[in-house]
C-alpha cells in the first residue's frame, strides 16, 4: 500500500506542474490590462510603467512563470491587486467556506443518489422505481442557477423555511445555524452529483445482483439484507470512483450556486476577481482548486486500493 501510494504521490507532481503552466498561461491571455484597471484612467504612462515594474509584469514570460511557481511553493501567492491584502490568506479563507459547502452537498448527494439507485435497482419495473431513475437523469440536466433562483423564490422567499444568503445570521450562530443556511446550496449543488451517484449505483448494483455469488448465497439461506450488504460491498470500487469525480467538480463547480447565494467561498471570490481583474487571486484560486481536485484523486484511489487489493499492483 505504500508503495501505491508512493507512485499516485509521483505521478501528481506531473500533473500539478502542469495544472500550474496552464493556470498562469490561461490568466495571461484575459484580454484587458490588469495595470490600467489598477492605476486608474487618470494615471499617466510613467505611473503605469512604475506599477508595472513594481509587479514584475514588465519581465518576460518565462521569468514571471517562475518567479510565481517559486513563491508559490514557498506559500506566498501574491498580494490581491483589489483588496491590498496577502492572496494566500484571502483564497485559504474561501476554500475552506467551500470545503464546508462541498462536504455538505456531498453528504446530501451520495444519500440522496443511493436512495435513487437502490430503489431503481431494486424495484425496477415498479412506479416509483421508474420515478427514481427519472429524477436521477432530470437532476442531472438541471442547471444549477436555474435550480438555485427557483429554490429562491418558492422556498426560502414563498414559504420563508430557509434564508436566502449567506452562511451565518446576524448574530454568528453556531453549527445548526451553518447547517440551516447552507441546506438549500448544498442541495443546488448536490443534485448533479446525486444524479450521477444514482445511475451509477444502480448500474453496478444491478450487475451486481445478476452475478453467481448472489445465487450462490441465496442457495446458501442467507437473508436478503445479507445478500444485499454483500451486493452494495460489490459496488462501493465504481461508487468511490464516482463520488471523487463528483467531489471534485463540487471543488471546482459552484461558482454559480456561491455567488447566487452569496455564500463565501473560492468560488465566489473567484467570480468577484475576474471582474476586478484581480490576478494573482484568481491564478491563486485556480491552482487551489486544481491542487485540490489531484489530491481528492488520490484519496480516491487509495480508498479503492484499501477495498480492492487488485488494484495496489496496478
Amino acid at each position: 500500500m505504500t508503495r501505491f501510494l508512493a507512485r499516485r504521490l509521483l505521478y501528481a507532481v506531473p500533473v500539478l506542474l502542469g495544472v500550474s503552466i496552464i493556470v498562469f498561461l490561461t490568466v495571461k491571455i484575459i484580454p484587458g490590462d490588469p495595470v490600467a484597471t489598477l492605476a486608474g484612467i487618470n494615471s499617466t504612462d510613467a505611473q503605469k510603467a512604475a506599477l508595472r515594474h513594481s509587479l514584475g509584469l514588465d519581465k518576460n514570460i518565462v521569468v514571471q512563470f517562475w518567479t510565481w511557481l517559486t513563491h508559490a511553493l514557498e506559500g506566498n501567492l501574491g498580494t490581491s491587486i483589489a483588496q491590498h491584502r496577502p492572496t494566500a490568506g484571502l483564497v485559504m479563507s474561501a476554500f475552506g467556506n467551500t470545503l464546508i459547502l462541498a462536504a455538505y452537498a456531498m453528504i446530501l448527494a451520495v444519500v440522496l443518489g443511493m436512495l435513487l439507485g437502490g430503489v431503481a435497482a431494486l424495484k425496477p419495473r415498479s412506479i416509483i422505481g421508474r420515478v427514481c431513475s427519472a429524477i436521477s437523469s432530470i437532476s442531472v440536466s438541471a442547471p444549477q442557477y436555474s435550480v438555485a433562483l427557483l429554490f429562491i423564490i418558492f422556498i426560502s422567499l414563498g414559504t420563508g423555511a430557509f434564508p436566502v444568503s449567506g452562511m451565518h445570521g446576524t448574530g454568528g450562530g453556531g453549527v445548526g445555524d451553518l447547517l440551516w443556511h447552507g441546506f438549500l446550496p448544498a442541495l443546488t449543488s448536490a443534485l448533479v452529483p446525486a444524479g450521477m451517484i444514482g445511475r451509477v449505483f444502480r448500474a453496478s448494483l444491478l450487475d451486481a445482483l445478476g452475478m453467481d455469488f448472489v445465487e450462490a448465497l441465496r442457495a446458501r439461506g442467507l437473508s436478503t439484507n445479507r445478500i444485499l450488504f454483500h451486493a452494495v460491498h460489490n459496488t462501493l470500487p465504481s461508487l468511490l470512483t464516482m463520488a471523487g469525480l463528483q467531489v471534485g467538480y463540487l471543488l471546482g463547480g459552484v461558482v454559480f450556486v456561491e455567488t447566487i447565494f452569496s455564500w463565501p467561498g473560492l468560488g465566489e471570490l473567484l467570480f468577484n476577481s475576474i471582474s476586478s481583474r484581480d490576478l494573482p487571486v484568481i491564478q491563486a484560486g485556480v491552482l487551489v482548486s486544481a491542487a485540490a481536485f489531484v489530491l481528492v484523486n488520490i484519496v480516491v484511489d487509495s480508498a479503492h486500493a484499501l477495498i480492492d487489493s487488485r488494484v495496489r499492483n496496478t
